[in-house]
């Protein structure tokens, strides 16, 4: 039996992306992959991300927002960075862990000028979706993009 992936989802502050793209894979992948999320920075749980993952049945609510400096024992296959901050200031991994980045539109910036409410949420949901879209090819598109063994 093969061991499964361990994928790293890196992001700026580990509360929104990062964390949607680990409920995914852990929900979707979780039998072919190892799924873990971090920042470059330590946040908190952004809610509005609890809330649209709650919506398609998966629970982040339990989640931390966790340092990449935190990770860096763990002997990851891949590092995602799903957000261009992350992958400029992404630090290098021990081991053979190899670099992707999949960069998605960052849902807290986005409605930093919306009241709560469905319009906010909206956006969101879209984010969740689109990751939701990439996490499905996984992990054949991390072999096709870096040449990588996809297990």
């Amino acid at each position: 039996m093969r061991e499964r992936l361990r994928i790293l989802f890196l992001c700026t502050g580990n509360s929104c992306r990062s964390q949607m793209a680990e409920g995914w894979t852990r929900h979707m992948k979780g039998d072919r992959i190892e799924a873990h999320s971090a920042g470059i920075i330590k946040t908190r749980l952004n809610p509005h991300a609890v809330t649209v993952m709650a919506e398609v049945g998966i629970n982040i609510s339990g989640y931390l927002s966790k340092e990449v400096h935190e990770m860096m024992d763990i002997p990851f296959d891949y590092v995602v960075t799903v957000c261009d901050h992350a992958r400029e200031t992404c630090p290098l991994f021990p081991g053979k862990a190899r670099k992707m980045h999949c960069g998605f539109d960052d849902p807290p910036s986005l409605t930093a000028d919306m009241p709560d409410g469905e319009e906010k949420l909206n956006v969101y949901r879209r984010i969740r979706d689109e990751i939701r879209e990439f996490i499905e090819t996984l992990p054949e598109s991390l072999v096709n993009q870096t040449g990588g063994n996809g297990a």
